[in-house]
């Protein structure tokens, strides 16, 4: 591992619309700057390198190939923001390259999910340990300044008063992601469920674990789940899917769930049960991405919705102009009343994450989450398709668990 260096320099697999919310949080990061980018689309690289310029975030390149990125002596450690397909073979490039001499890092930050099922989860973290590297895993939302203060106060105050609170409650929505390949099963290995509730049943076990407690204070005993194709499957929508991103998009013989929901039921060390309920949407119809939680106890409770926004912009009918996301990520429209969120990379926990994450790796602060808590996640997204596919609610963790493929993942779900 190479000396701890006083800034952290940072490359960047990927440049898509994942790297360039990154890039923009850079701005309130002191603690390291993006050096580079790497993309198989080197158009792509070279504008997201760019940006990185113009915000004063870095002097970013456009690097050749991850190899090339990890032999850079400026970088020092891998933000891993490529498409869910991808990720075994871009972790085995960075850990050959590192294990072969050609470079050194400190360690990998990898987008959430961290991977498409168990199995590929496993891999991705025994590979990178094996590398020697220290890692991290880049879940936005348990950054958000809203989810940290109000559990804060909740346990603080609430919790101490009154016994630790029994119910949390957290959910995403919004119209549908940006990319072909998150609509497409085998690609990112599900639908919404894999894309988006890796969020939410995270931000619902962080929310429900006392301050200053492991993870693993909370014991997941059961799970139910569910899935519905709901908008995206009916006829006229699947053809626009189709129009937008080609003929490989056809969600009339291979639809993705569009919706899912989640129940765990964990036990506390005191033996209490206390539940979590998650809730995931690409067929939301409102002003764009809602990013919502709850936490109830016995005598308080706790809301969260980045759409109650400090700003609102009205527009009349005469105001006619481009379509775009320059109020709210995901928008869906550009006239009447409309919320706007002002610093969305810091709304939505990208800037305290990164913050963290540079500290990590230059030593000063311990990880608030691993590649661990990665493979946790997914064995819970995992049981949920499996408990969705079944009809039941399963006991945790389900068998054969580590082999599970889901069937939206194989091409065979049908809603």
């Amino acid at each position: 591992m190479p000396r701890t260096p006083a800034r952290l320099g940072v490359g960047f697999i990927g440049s898509g619309f994942n790297t360039r919310f990154h890039i923009q949080s850079w701005q309130q990061v002191r603690e390291g700057d993006v050096l580079g980018v790497w993309s198989p689309n080197a158009k792509n690289a070279a504008s997201a390198a760019r940006l990185s310029r113009e915000l004063g975030t870095g002097e970013a390149k456009a690097h050749k190939s991850i190899t090339d990125m990890v032999a850079d002596p400026a970088i020092h450690a891998i933000w891993l923001c490529g498409p869910n397909h991808a990720r075994i073979e871009n972790v085995e490039e960075i850990c050959d390259a590192v294990k072969s001499g050609k470079g050194e890092l400190i360690g990998i930050a990898c987008e959430k999910p961290l991977a498409r099922n168990v199995a590929e989860a496993k891999k991705v973290k025994q590979m990178v340990e094996k590398a020697g590297l220290r890692h991290g895993y880049l879940e936005n939302q348990l950054f958000s300044p809203g989810i940290v203060r109000g559990r804060e106060l909740i346990w603080a105050r609430g919790a101490k008063a009154t016994g630790r609170p029994y119910l949390s409650r957290a959910a995403e929505e919004h119209s549908g992601p940006h990319a072909a390949w998150f609509w497409d099963g085998s690609r990112q290995g599900g639908g919404v469920l894999n894309d988006m509730m890796c969020h939410s049943i995270e931000v619902v076990r962080f929310l429900l674990t006392e301050p200053g407690k492991p993870r693993s204070s909370l014991t997941p005993v059961s799970v139910n789940g569910r899935i519905a194709s709901l908008k995206w499957s009916r006829p006229g929508y699947a053809k626009q899917l189709q129009q937008r991103y080609g003929k490989g998009i056809d969600y009339r013989k291979r639809p993705s769930e569009d919706f899912a929901s989640v129940t765990v039921r964990y036990q506390t060390p005191e033996g209490l049960e206390v539940i979590g309920e998650a809730s995931t949407s690409w067929s939301f119809v409102g002003a764009g991405l809602r990013l919502s939680g709850e936490l109830l106890g016995p005598e308080y409770s706790m809301n969260w919705n980045t759409l109650n926004s400090e700003l609102n912009c009205f527009f009349s009918r005469e105001v006619v102009g481009d379509v775009g996301e320059d109020l709210v990520e995901k928008q869906n429209a550009e006239m009447g009343l409309m919320p706007v969120v002002p610093d969305e990379a810091s709304t939505y926990g990208y800037a305290g994450e990164n913050r963290h994450f540079c500290r990590v790796f230059l030593g000063r602060e311990e990880p608030l989450l691993t590649f661990q808590d990665g493979v946790e996640v997914m064995q819970m997204l995992m049981a949920a398709y499996m408990s969705a596919e079944q009809g039941k609610t399963l006991a945790m963790p389900p068998k054969g668990l580590d082999a599970f493929v889901p069937a939206v993942a194989k091409g065979t779900w049908k809603p």
